[in-house]
C-alpha cells in the first residue's frame, strides 16, 4: 500500500477519548480514521449528528424512571391482552 501523511489539528481531548477508544477495539486510531476517509469517498457525502438529547422534563421523568426500575419499584408485569392494559392504563387516569 502507497501511504502518505495527512497533518490536522484537533482538540487535544478528542485526539486522546478518540486514541483510548480505539485502542479498546484494538485498533490504532489511523485505522478508524482511514475507514472514515473510505467512507467518504465511496459515498461522496458527509454526515453531521448528535445524538437526541431530551429537554429538562423529559430528562427527570426519565431519570425518576431508571431509579424506580433501580429499587424494583413500581414496576409493572406483563399483560396478557391490549385490553388488560387499557384497562390498566385507565385506572391511572383516576
Amino acid at each position: 500500500m502507497n501511504t502518505t501523511v495527512i497533518n490536522i489539528k484537533t482538540d487535544k481531548s478528542l485526539k486522546n477519548e478518540a486514541q483510548k477508544l480505539a485502542k479498546g477495539f484494538g485498533l490504532p486510531l489511523s485505522a478508524i480514521i482511514n475507514s472514515y476517509l473510505r467512507g467518504f469517498v465511496h459515498e461522496k457525502r458527509i454526515v453531521f449528528s448528535e445524538p437526541p438529547m431530551p429537554n429538562i422534563k423529559t430528562r427527570k421523568i426519565l431519570d425518576l424512571a431508571l431509579s424506580d426500575i433501580n429499587k424494583n419499584k413500581n414496576l409493572v408485569g406483563s399483560f396478557n391482552s391490549a385490553n388488560e392494559m387499557d384497562r390498566f392504563l385507565d385506572s391511572l387516569k383516576r
